[in-house]
């Protein structure tokens, strides 16, 4: 019988392929990371064919990254059993492909935004960057560009951007320094920084706010083997992240640039150091800038030297870019369904993707390929595409389909992560910070205005002599052409005083006047 995982070989059993579906299709470990892609439509058997992936990638020592749409990925935890409903055909299929099916559990560790189905999964604006946050917020060039200056100044000054009430703080400094920030960055209006706020809050409402903060998740963590040398799978649950699809795409982007800046170069590895599956991917690429797509295909391209396979999810490959989809060596088709004239189009599209096969028609096998089927193209020796081949994709050895609420918790307690990421922690930084500048400033100035107006200086402004004495009156000639005398009977030295104080209306002047006759009015 078929083992999954060939050692010697540097192979995962994929399924079997040819009319008896007894030749075996195999992924090389050593090619792995040129990525892949496992296409078809809903109910075709996607999800089956990511979970066997994941089962064989983690046997091969292997860690897993996955987001879990449905929620029926965390049987990953769980074995596989022989009362389940699908056990007899399961059963059937591995007889017919020639595996010894072995149900088994996997090391699982559960990850959330929200923290309620997995151990909380956070990260920093400063670490996410201003394009991702302007993806993300969906901002004009005009207020991604105030987005960037505000990342500047805060780097300058020293300023953490921890979490969302950082960045909030931040903008809001921006606003009340634009003026001065404009004569050395550009233009800056408030009404840009506005509309941000704004997106802000609507991202807040939306539950954004949760990821973002501390402790922001270590890549390590994701990348870690348990003590039977299995690759530990990780699974982000992505069933509620599924209802604010540009946060969602903005955390994977994010994880996969943290991956290409982070990571070592490992030059061509026997096998990937890790695999990350992302599911919908089409979310990634919908209504996304150029530069963005351009940095997909960047890190697609380059972070196959670092070790990492990058798989790709979605219905259609025509979801996926062209310069993406050049970069998927391994692919997985399952049935497409071509019921419009446009479905005819990307059918033809998707077979004319494959290396051709001489027994069958490669546009028709993938419109008439029944579910847990595929047409498979894995790469050979020295990276060449292999032929197309109908294959029948191996069963699982976990169970399939969700898990319950104990089980789930089990896993959760089990976890060495959870004392390392269940708590949040909130310590100084750019909100904290410019709140303290604020105070400062504050006091400062109620000192300097308690300096200027102490009981003892006749020169207060709040005093009404002083403010009489600084006050300009125009002479005015009585009627009879004679001046009229002042009502008011003021000392020799008051008058004086009041004089000076109208040629110095100043603190500088006030000062002055104190330091010189302050004694002569004290001896009054």
């Amino acid at each position: 019988m078929t083992a999954v995982l060939d050692e010697r070989a540097g192979t995962v059993f994929v399924g079997g392929a040819g009319r008896d579906h007894a030749s075996p299709q195999s992924l090389l470990l050593k090619y792995a990371n040129r990525h892949g892609m496992i296409a078809g439509a809903t109910g075709t058997g996607k999800t089956v064919t990511l979970q066997t992936l994941a089962e064989s990638l983690s046997l091969a020592g292997v860690p897993v990254f996955m987001s879990d749409v449905k929620g029926d990925l965390a049987g990953l935890s769980q074995p596989g059993s022989q009362d389940a409903p699908l056990h007899e055909a399961f059963r059937k299929r591995a007889d017919q492909i020639g595996l010894t099916l072995e149900y088994q559990s996997f090391p699982v560790t559960f990850w959330d935004v929200w923290g309620e189905k997995g151990h909380p999964v956070r990260t920093t604006p400063a670490e996410m960057g201003p394009l991702l946050l302007s993806r993300l917020l969906d901002l004009t060039d005009v207020q991604e560009g105030v987005m960037n200056i505000a990342f500047r100044v805060a780097d300058e000054q020293g300023l953490a951007l921890l979490d969302l009430g950082d960045l909030q703080a931040m903008l809001v400094w921006v606003g009340q320094n634009a003026a001065d920030l404009s004569l050395q960055y550009g233009n800056v209006s408030t009404a840009s920084v506005g509309a941000i706020q704004r997106a802000l809050l609507v991202l807040e409402n939306q539950g954004g706010n949760k990821l973002f903060g501390e402790p922001a998740l270590e890549l390590a963590d994701l990348l870690r083997v348990d003590q039977a040398g299995r690759g530990v799978v990780n699974i982000l649950a992505a069933d509620r992240l599924m209802n604010s699809p540009r946060l969602y795409a903005t955390f994977l982007l994010w994880l996969l640039s943290e991956l290409f800046e982070q990571l070592p170069e490992v030059g061509d590895p026997d096998r990937p150091r890790v695999a990350f599956f992302f599911d919908e991917s089409h979310l990634l690429f919908d209504d996304a800038p150029k530069a963005l797509i351009d940095k997909v295909e960047q890190v697609a391209r380059l972070i196959r030297s670092k070790g990492v396979s990058v798989w790709f999810i979605s219905q259609n490959p025509a979801d996926i870019p062209e310069d993406v989809l050049g970069q998927l060596g391994n692919r997985v088709q399952h049935g497409l369904r071509a019921f419009t004239a446009k479905d005819q189009k990307a059918l033809r599209l998707a077979a004319q993707n494959y290396r051709t096969n001489p027994d069958f028609d490669i546009a028709e096998a993938i419109q008439s390929v029944g579910t847990g089927e595929a047409v498979t193209s894995l790469l050979e020796a020295k990276g060449v595409p292999g032929i197309a081949q109908r294959t029948l994709i191996r069963p699982p050895f976990s169970r399939l389909g969700p898990v319950d609420e104990a089980e789930r918790k089990a896993v959760l307690a089990a976890s060495p992560m959870g004392a390392k990421y269940d708590l949040g922690l909130d310590r100084e930084s750019a909100k904290e910070i410019l709140a303290k500048r604020a105070d400062q400033v504050a006091q400062e100035s109620l000192a300097a205005k308690q300096n200027v107006g102490s009981d003892d200086d006749l020169f207060d402004m709040s005093r009404d002599e002083y403010q009489n004495a600084r006050r300009y009156e125009p002479r005015q000639e009585a009627a009879s052409g004679t001046r009229r005398r002042s009502s008011r009977s003021d000392s020799i030295a008051e008058t004086f005083g009041k004089s000076l104080a109208r040629q110095l209306g100043t603190k500088s002047g006030q000062a002055l006047v104190r330091g010189v006759l302050g004694s002569l009015f004290r001896g009054r």
